[in-house]
């Protein structure tokens, strides 16, 4: 089996390339040609796997590109994981975050429909697309309404996939994540943002940590279990869509509370609320019904809320730690 990643760099690219060499696959990824210019800087999550990877250079703002990589080499899957994923990033540029995201899946869909129809295609959706939640939990059938630019993108990528599928008739489908860290998770999302200043401030590089919304609720879960239902999603007999997480919710608060509780510290002592990372459309509670991934794919999470917790906690101690100490 040969399988493509795009986003192949990121969290979840890194993740699932390791899941699918496990299991015999030939995995190649889509690159920045910058990226291949600069492996050290900007192949951190899979240096260790680039001896065993097939690297094509593209971007997903030229179709030429794209078209290019899929008229060379036949793929049996291909896992569209590559965005412009950082929400409040998504508010301060807002242009090209649409044309990264809505663009870059229509020219993945549309050069699969062209060359390789027969291929597999998973797109990663997003619970932003839920938004300001119509329901809880929510599930395949929640109404959408997004409230931020990353989130109107990925309702458009689903409704490309899904315009593929039916129009087409090209296994192309969609997982709706809900939030999934791990310690390869980047330093702008709150989550790693907290635990790596946890981490300083044991060390006594730092004293503070400035948040948004520390009432936000999101079900948070573990990137190592989510890329085992991407492939699930390609493994079944339909297309379909499906949601992903844990069915629970906790808020950035109770995340501060275990994040710093794990090193015999208080969050109220650094802790500090900032209206600066505060976004102008919150989104105040995300939870999933994952029923379908139990019942169709038999996925379950492996992960639980604190063990999340504890493992982005020590990695970045350890990270500090080593680099203090020259190891």
């Amino acid at each position: 089996m040969r399988a493509l990643i795009t986003g192949i760099t990121g969290q979840d690219g890194s993740y699932l390339a390791e899941y699918l060499l496990e299991r015999g696959y030939e995995v190649h990824g889509l690159v920045r040609r910058v990226a291949l210019e600069d492996p050290e800087r900007r192949f951190g999550r899979i240096g260790h796997l680039a001896d065993r990877l097939t690297l094509h250079s593209g971007s997903l703002e030229s179709y030429p590109s794209i078209f290019q990589v899929f008229s060379r080499v036949e793929f049996d899957e291909c896992y569209h994981l590559a965005a412009q994923s950082f929400v409040a990033e998504s508010f301060a540029d807002g242009f090209s975050t649409m044309n990264t995201n809505i663009n870059g899946t229509h020219y993945v869909l549309a050069a699969l429909r062209e060359l390789q129809p027969g291929c597999r295609y998973y797109f990663a959706g997003s619970s932003e697309m839920f938004g300001k939640v119509a329901e809880s939990p929510q599930n395949e059938t929640t109404r959408f309404h997004p409230r931020s630019p990353y989130g109107i993108s990925k309702v458009a990528g689903y409704y490309l996939t899904l315009n593929y599928r039916e129009a087409y008739d090209i296994f192309a489908a969609s997982g709706i994540l809900f939030n999934h860290e791990s310690p390869r998770r980047g330093h702008e999302f709150v989550t790693r943002k907290i635990t790596s200043a946890v981490a300083r401030i044991k060390l006594g590089l730092a004293t503070e940590l400035r948040l948004g919304n520390l009432d936000a609720r999101r079900d948070w879960g573990h990137a190592r279990d989510y890329v085992r239902a991407m492939h699930l999603m390609l493994q079944h007999d339909v297309a379909d869509d499906f949601v992903v997480g844990t069915g629970q919710s906790h808020t950035v608060r109770e995340f501060c509370e275990l994040a710093f509780g794990e090193l015999g510290l208080d969050y109220r002592d650094h802790v500090v609320t900032d209206p600066r990372f505060m976004r102008p459309a919150e989104v105040e509670l995300l939870l999933a019904d994952p029923t379908r991934a139990r019942e169709r794919l038999g996925w379950e999470p492996s992960y639980t809320f604190q063990d999340l917790v504890r493992e982005m906690v020590r990695s970045d101690l350890e990270e500090l730690e080593s680099r203090r100490t020259g190891t």
